[in-house]
Formats: structure tokens, sequence, C-alpha cells
């Protein structure tokens, strides 16, 4: 497949690969089996992978080391990598689901191709793989959708200061509303989102506040 081929992988076990991109909506339908006994040892694989990476690059502490870690396996990370790699066409999903939006599905589906790169050419091609997809992400200290608030609390801490987020605009009518809020670091305002949610305007706000402390 392609998004495989651009990058120097060429699976034999066709059966395997499909697999891997099979969610269990479709497999209902159609028959099969389904990618998550896969993406079970591709999570796996990846962690290992990531944990040796920080490990033998960097000289962080065991927390920090993990706290590092997670934000480039949490789901928003692997949809990013997904989407870079064009793998989100190749998903299979039944008729009543959306998979191009669906974060969880693509996220899992991410790890079930690193199982199939794993069981079939070994750890060092599986390591290539991550390497090329995601330590770029790692060296560049690219901060995820998800991730701008704990960020953000992370460095909070680090400085025993407080952090408060406040709704401070509501508008546009209940169907589609728009919220602007403003995050203050010991009562200072250090920062200010808007979106569709309360959740996104925080993670906005808190997005705001890390790229001025920059």
């Amino acid at each position: 497949m392609k998004f495989l081929s651009d990058l120097g992988i060429d699976i034999k076990n066709l059966n395997l690969l499909n697999i891997a991109l099979t969610h269990s909506s479709y497999s209902n339908e159609c028959g099969g089996e389904d990618y998550e006994r896969l993406e079970y040892l591709g999570d796996s694989v990846l962690q290992l992978i990531m944990s040796e990476y920080f490990y033998k690059n960097t000289d962080m502490r065991e927390g920090d080391m993990s706290k590092t870690r997670a934000r480039y396996v949490c789901e928003n990370a692997l949809y990013e990598y997904s989407k870079k790699i064009n793998l989100i066409p190749y998903i299979k999903v039944g008729h009543s689901l959306d998979h191009t939006e669906n974060v969880t599905i693509i996220a899992d589906i991410f790890e079930a191709v690193l199982a199939v790169i794993y069981l079939e050419k070994g750890i060092d091609v599986a390591k290539d793989y991550i390497n090329k997809i995601v330590i770029p992400y790692v060296e560049n200290k690219t901060i995820f959708l998800s991730d701008y608030k704990s960020h953000l609390q992370e460095m909070v801490q680090t400085e025993k200061k407080s952090l408060e987020y406040i709704l401070v605009n509501e508008s546009g009518p209940a169907h589609d509303k728009t919220f602007e809020v403003n995050v203050l670091v010991d009562g200072i305002i250090f920062g200010t989102g808007i979106g569709k949610s309360k959740k996104e305007a925080e993670q906005e706000a808190a997005k705001d506040a890390i790229r001025k402390a920059a």
C-alpha cells in the first residue's frame, strides 16, 4: 500500500495488513477479523520504541520520560501521524461510521499497522518506521491539541504558581455558541482562547499562553 511503500516498507502478508485496517463495524457487516488484537500488540511495540528513544537520547528522570512519552503516543498524536502519512483513506469501517474524524479508530489503526510491520519485518524496521514518522515531532517539541492544558499545568507546577481558567464571554444561539476564555497564572492573564466549546476555548487559551512564554 502506498502509505507504506512511500516509507520504503513492503508488506507481503496483505491479509494481516487488511485486518489491521479493519474496524469491528466493518467486520460485523462483511465478516472477517478486526484490528483489535493487532492494536494491543502495536501499543506495546510503540511504548517500547519510544521508551528506548527517551532513555538513550535524554537524561530525563523516570517520571519526566513517562510524561514526555505520553505526549507523543496519545490519540491526538497518533491521529496526526496517520494524517501525515496518508493512512486514513485505507481504513475500513461500517456504513454507520465516518472514520475520517474518529480520532480513536485512527489512533488504534496506526498502532495495529505498526504491529504488522513488527511481526513481518522485526523490531529494527519498526523502529525505523517510528523514527521517520514520530521522532521529528519530538525533536520539534510539537504539542498536540490534547496536551496544551497539561503542558501548561506542568510549566506552572515547576514554578509553584496558581493556574485558573475564566470564562469571559459566551455568544451565539444555543446550537452554535462561541466561548472566550482567559487563562490566569497567579491572577495575571497569560493567554486568551476562543472555541465552540469551553474545553476548546481553554485549550486555545493554554496554547496562547505557551506560545507567549516560549
